[in-house]
């Protein structure tokens, strides 16, 4: 097992026994989408840390989405349990980028590769070589959205 998914069960089995519904549920369902991933595909395999950061990256992004979802209809109550499984996920996650973080490392990753003011063409390599610097510090949607903007005004 990965030390990120022994993380997981242990605080989970943590959580149990200190009676912590909330972070017992959420983690039970983390636990869960992780074996989902691990069983993916032709055969089950075991997933690598960064696999599992992934994994729990989607669910936060999930909890995010739904806890905006259930505030925009009026249901608070829902949108705060969301945005409190968010808070227990986020505990694994590593720290989200600034925007002006972001923009420098995008900056640096398409001058590195020789993209910078390439226009719309380059999107695809342009996000490959910046995925690589970001790995679960920042969205993709708000990579992307500033690799564009970096690729359109040059």
């Amino acid at each position: 097992m990965g030390d990120l998914k022994d993380r997981l069960t242990a605080d989970m089995r943590a959580a149990m026994k200190a009676r912590d519904e909330l972070a017992t549920a959420t983690l039970r369902m983390a636990l869960a989408a992780v074996r989902s991933a691990e069983v993916a595909g032709p055969r089950a395999r075991e997933l690598s840390d960064d696999e599992v950061l992934a994994v729990l990256g989607k669910e936060a992004r999930k909890r995010r989405e739904a806890a905006e979802a259930y505030g925009q209809a009026g249901r608070t109550e829902l949108a705060t349990r969301e945005q409190a499984e968010l808070a227990v996920i986020e505990r694994y996650l590593p720290s989200q980028l600034s925007d002006q973080e972001l923009t420098e490392l995008v900056a640096r990753a398409l001058a590195a590769s020789g993209l910078a003011g390439s226009g719309q063409s380059a999107m695809g390599p342009a996000m490959k070589a910046v995925q690589a610097e970001v790995t679960g510090r920042a969205e993709g949607a708000r990579v992307a959205a500033e690799v564009r903007r970096q690729l359109t005004t040059g």
